[in-house]
């Protein structure tokens, strides 16, 4: 997740400079997970209101999602269970390690 440090609901309550950032830093975080994950695709997005699936008031912020072909698998749908390939501690090294690293 993309997070800015301004707590707002709505994209036009954050100013240029920060939108931008916002824009910089998922494109770093694609660039990284591209190169930690090797993924086919990605959805990148953000839920603007309740309506629209915003599930905390005031805290706006954008997905960055992976996307393989086939990782929608029975066992999620119908088993209604997560499959991790590592653990969270692991993915959480991999991937700080590289944002450290990846040349801008």
């Amino acid at each position: 997740m993309c997070v800015p440090y301004q707590h707002v609901s709505k994209l036009d309550e954050l100013n240029a400079e920060v939108r931008t950032e916002m824009m910089e830093q998922v494109t770093k975080a694609v660039a990284v997970l591209s190169f930690v994950y090797k993924p086919e695709g990605f959805n990148v997005g953000m839920n603007l209101g309740e309506i629209a699936g915003a599930g905390i008031a005031d805290h706006l912020h954008m997905h960055i999602v992976p996307r393989w072909g086939g990782d929608t698998s029975f066992i999620s749908i119908l088993g209604k269970t997560r499959v991790l390939p590592e653990s969270l501690e692991q993915t959480y090294e991999r991937v700080k390690t590289a944002w450290e690293n990846l040349d801008e």
